[in-house]
């Protein structure tokens, strides 16, 4: 099936004027980084449609010969690096004014100029994406089912265009080495694997491993500890790599679901929280990728130890993990086993932070914060 980008000009592949208006020679300069952005999107099988609104072509206030002229030049420039626009739909009418085909407006956010798309079966709509720097391309991909993406100020460059629509990996290694311990972890948070871990404490391997597993991402962690002392820094400093590692990996967060809430996936009794139970233990968690560390935990486990893994380590691992990634968990367990507590404390915690990194390509250009900034 044949994916489109539906990209707006002004704005989005030159630069737009005070006047709004691109009705000379001088006024037309390319957006940075926008001829190999395109070749790479092109080239990866990407077909390119140019949609802009250009209010009032035609009339007294916009000439359209002094549009005519800077608009062949930019299309001979992207030509001559061989970057073909499939089909140009420019609108013409003023804000209010908009023309209408079936129904439907022409002008962006409206789709009238772009209905054949639609008819036609052979467009992946779905994995196909509108590109400009206005919020009305944002509506304009929702009006079409397609993904939107926001160049500019409020949003991306073209570099993290590409790495959006052609997926950035979301990967990351850490090394830590003190005079207590010398870890090494890599994540990938897009790929599920069979996690590797091994720190020289059984019990804490098999936790680690319901992270990696239950969290739907490749886990590698290697550690070598004063375990002649006690398990103290062992547990406490891969909680900080591993922490450290998935915020590495998580870049700018744009485009994560932020929150750790219930699915219909996931065994749930409280809205809002992932609940796993195992046997008579329930383990409950909620999480926010807000970019502060707070931890908040209730619960008394049942006894002090599980194999070579003190109780009181666990919750001691999740606060130095909640400060290393910068996230707020909430954490609440209760039980006679101590065993199923503390699994059901990382398997929960686990399914959480699935759905908290899980990408959201509806909104795949947007920091899920009204703040612009996690």
């Amino acid at each position: 099936m044949k994916r489109y980008l539906f990209i707006d000009r002004d704005g989005t592949l030159i630069h737009e004027p005070a006047d709004f208006q691109i009705d000379a020679y001088d006024k037309l300069a390319l957006v940075d980084g926008v001829i190999p952005a395109l070749r790479k999107l092109q080239d990866a099988g990407y077909r390119l449609v140019m949609v802009s609104n250009q209010d009032g072509l035609g009339t007294e206030s916009f000439p359209r010969d002094q549009f005519e002229g800077p608009h062949r030049l930019l299309r001979q420039i992207l030509q001559s690096q061989g970057i073909t626009f499939e089909a140009e739909h420019i609108d013409e009418s003023f804000e209010g004014e908009s023309r209408m085909i079936d129904g439907t407006p022409t002008r962006k956010p409206g789709i009238g100029m772009l209905l054949p798309y639609l008819r036609d079966r052979d467009v992946d709509l779905a994995g196909s994406w509108v590109i400009g720097d206005r919020t009305t391309d944002l509506q304009m991909a929702a009006n079409l089912g397609c993904s939107g993406l926001r160049i500019g100020a409020d949003g991306l460059d073209w570099n993290g265009i590409v790495d959006r629509i052609l997926g950035r990996p979301r990967r990351a290694e850490r090394q830590r080495e003190t005079r207590e311990t010398r870890i090494t972890a890599s994540v990938d948070l897009d790929r599920a694997a069979r996690p590797q871990v091994s720190t020289g404490i059984g019990f804490f391997d098999h936790m680690l491993e319901q992270i990696g597993t239950h969290g739907g991402f490749a886990l590698e962690l290697r550690c070598e500890g004063d375990l002649d002392v006690d398990e103290h820094h062992t547990v406490e400093d891969c909680a900080i790599v591993l922490g450290e590692t998935l915020r590495e990996a998580l870049g700018d967060k744009r485009g994560i679901a932020r929150y750790g809430l219930d699915d219909p996936q996931t065994p749930s009794r409280l809205l809002g929280q992932v609940a796993i139970p195992m046997d008579e233990s329930l383990a409950v968690a909620a999480i926010d990728l807000s970019g502060r560390g707070v931890f908040v935990f209730d619960g008394d486990f049942a006894r002090e130890r599980v194999g070579e893994l003190s109780t009181e380590m666990v919750e001691h691992f999740f606060r130095s993990l909640s400060v290393a990634i910068g996230m707020a968990l909430h954490l609440k367990v209760s039980g006679e086993n101590a065993h199923h507590q503390v699994e059901g404390c990382f398997k929960a915690v686990a399914r959480a932070l699935r759905q908290a990194i899980a990408r959201d390509e509806g909104s795949a250009s947007q920091l899920p914060s009204s703040k612009g900034a996690l």
